[in-house]
């Protein structure tokens, strides 16, 4: 059984997810090279690829973030099974830009998954 700590915050460490976005939302270049959307959605199939393999069950923060793509899709609208990367890449002219619009979209998601 996985022993749960807390870090310096008080944070249960295995909700993480939202933790390292913020990260990555403050210095993007440190965890991907350069600002873009693809590359964060990379990090995240490869720390979601992780997980699964060390065979570790979803958070809550995992199991909420796993409804964004049907969020995305119901926001713009879309009946297609593009992912959420692509359909706020389809919104504005370049991968900076996208990633701005994701940290804004996630933002307003995390607002409506708190309400519902």
């Amino acid at each position: 059984m996985l022993n749960v700590e807390k870090n310096n915050n008080n944070k249960n460490t295995e909700e993480y997810l939202y933790d390292l976005l913020e990260r990555i939302k403050q210095r993007p270049g440190m965890y991907l090279g350069r600002v873009s959307l693809t590359r964060l959605k990379m990090l995240l199939l490869g720390y979601g690829m992780s997980r699964g393999e060390l065979g570790l069950q979803l958070t809550q923060q995992e199991k909420q973030f796993s409804q964004f793509q049907k969020w995305i899709q119901e926001k713009y609208d879309v009946k297609s099974s593009e992912g959420w990367e692509n359909i706020i890449l389809s919104q504005v002219d370049d991968e900076r830009l996208a990633f701005e619009l994701f940290f804004e979209l996630f933002e307003q998601f995390s607002c409506a998954s708190l309400k519902g």
